[in-house]
Parts: structure tokens; C-alpha cells; sequence
């Protein structure tokens, strides 16, 4: 998602990135680049997601990942 989403900002705004470089790279069995390239992307969607995590707590108090009340 992410690496479709780079792309398509880079061609909307005639930009040259990480998005374009991994098209490049896959059109040119260019492996390392393009693992590199799912390394990159995959450790940001890592990232992100643990920043939304930890954004829910400080945005709302009442949300708590430790208490288990079922």
C-alpha cells in the first residue's frame, strides 16, 4: 500500500523516489533494489503502526493495551 501510494504521488507531482525506484527495479530484475525496497516500505509500515498505537493512548486515556477486563 505504501509503495503503490509513493508511486502514485510520485507521478502526480513529477517526482523521482523510493516509489519509482522500486517500479524501476522490478521492470529491470534489479532483486537487491527491489528487496531493499520492500525492507524500506515494510519497516515504515512497522513504524506507522506502532506510532498509531501508541497515539491511541495519549489521544484517549480510557484505551489500555495492558488491562484485560472480559
Amino acid at each position: 500500500a505504501f509503495s503503490t501510494g509513493s508511486l502514485l504521488i510520485e507521478n502526480i507531482f513529477s517526482l523521482d523516489g523510493l516509489g519509482l525506484l522500486g517500479f524501476r527495479s522490478v521492470v529491470e530484475r534489479d532483486y537487491p533494489v527491489v528487496f531493499a525496497n520492500l525492507y524500506i516500505f515494510s519497516l515504515l509500515g512497522l513504524f506507522v503502526g506502532l506510532l498509531s498505537d501508541l497515539l491511541y493512548t495519549w489521544v484517549d486515556p480510557r484505551i489500555d493495551f495492558e488491562r484485560r477486563d472480559v
